[in-house]
């Protein structure tokens, strides 16, 4: 393992059926005027609301209400976000929702008492907050994104067709997490899904990366090996109370910088879905499922050529190991090209097993739009291929 790294995560976490119950401690910590958070209203529906609002009722608070966060937040919605916190002078910002709303109370976090446009200056300047920030608690309904115990903020333009996340610092994280498997158990199933395939892509970006021993790697292998396991038992019964606390908590462990130590990271799927998504406005996981494939397949065939050197056989090799230690697939008779591959047809009957979108054009994608979403890509060089902005649109059509 090499290279050097430094790791703190301080997110408080509170899991378990009766996790709620810490809620009030944490909110004695803070002053009166919280604003709650959350998405269309399903939280309304199945009671977690009503649960919410006792306990801020009880210990006292002022409630700022701030509903009607969208799946992708847009840039409009953090506007208005920051203009409630700041007409009512928020102590807490509380987030009762999945990963988006979780993320636009970060990116509303940093945004209160910032002179610039926070657009600007965190979305297309990608600076760090140097103002005071609102501190952000959350209360966990669906899991992905791993948001809950992470830095991490995307937001979309619609103006701009852009969707794009920045990565705060530990000053940003929320400061405790409430999570309890149960409030996920009503999530419709392509919901829950999408959200699996978030949390398995999110591993994926982490592993194919770097080419030495690094114990990131055994750590991503388990994580996958019992998200696959657990995800199984989910889609034949959602309300299996043990499958989806497993699936919380490694989603929970896939994203909250752990993995990331020492590794460069990849991230291409997600510049790639997030472009897509910034067009279409699908679903996340869906995003990601309809590009990975491709992208993956891309990456093997020119790992393979003659002048791919050390990186592309470290990629082969990473793809191999993928395929005999996560898919358990037999080396035997195989080349480790052969083995990459045969990782990779795994993971799609596991996708199609689990009902996921296998192409962008089911979301809305059509090859009139292949350019524009190019356009929209970030590239970044942290995997094994720095692609090109031609290659970006080529894998684009392939996922159509």
């Amino acid at each position: 393992m090499r290279g050097s790294f430094t790791y703190c995560n301080p997110t408080k976490l509170y899991f378990g059926k009766n996790a709620l119950k810490n809620l009030a401690g944490e909110l004695e910590k803070y002053g009166p005027n919280v604003q709650l958070i959350y998405g269309g209203g399903s939280i309304k529906k199945n009671g977690i609301y009503d649960e919410v609002v006792e306990v801020l009722t009880a210990c006292g608070k002022t409630i700022v209400e701030d509903g009607g966060v969208m799946p992708n937040p847009t840039v409009d919605k953090l506007r208005e976000g920051v203009q409630i916190a700041r007409d009512h002078n928020v102590d807490l910002l509380l987030a009762v929702g999945g990963g988006s709303c979780c993320d636009y109370a970060k990116a509303v976090s940093v945004s209160v008492n910032c002179d610039d446009d926070p657009w600007e200056k965190y979305y297309v300047r990608f600076e760090e907050p140097d103002c005071d920030i609102v501190p952000v608690g959350c209360v966990l309904t669906m899991v992905g994104t791993g948001s809950e115990m992470n830095g991490g903020a995307v937001i979309t333009n619609h103006e701009t067709k852009q969707k794009i996340g920045h990565v705060f610092g530990t000053e940003v994280m929320p400061k405790f997490t409430v999570l309890n498997p149960v409030y996920t158990l009503s999530l419709p199933h392509y919901q829950m899904v999408a959200g699996i395939y978030d949390i398995f892509n999110h591993i994926c970006e982490q592993y194919f990366s770097g080419a030495d021993d690094n114990v990131s790697d055994y750590l991503s292998e388990g994580l996958m090996r019992s998200l696959i396991h657990s995800s199984r038992i989910a889609n034949e019964d959602p309300q299996d109370y043990e499958a989806r606390s497993n699936i919380m908590w490694t989603a929970t462990w896939a994203l909250n910088t752990l993995l990331s130590r020492a590794k460069t990271t990849d991230w291409m799927v997600h510049m790639l879905g997030q472009a897509a998504g910034a067009h279409t406005d699908a679903t996340h996981g869906m995003t990601l499922a309809a590009v990975s494939l491709p992208y993956y397949r891309y990456l093997i065939q020119s790992a393979a050529g003659e002048d791919a050197g050390p990186t592309g056989e470290a990629c082969i090799a990473k793809f191999a190991r993928f395929a005999t230690e996560v898919w358990k697939v037999s080396p035997d008779g195989r080349s480790e090209e052969e083995l990459a591959y045969a990782g990779l047809e795994a993971l799609e009957n596991w996708m199609k097993e689990l009902g996921l979108v296998m192409n962008l054009t089911e979301l809305g994608a059509s090859e009139d739009m292949v350019e524009g979403i190019a356009d929209s890509t970030i590239i970044l060089k942290g995997g094994y291929k720095v692609l090109t902005r031609e290659e970006v649109a080529d894998i684009l059509r392939q996922s159509l």
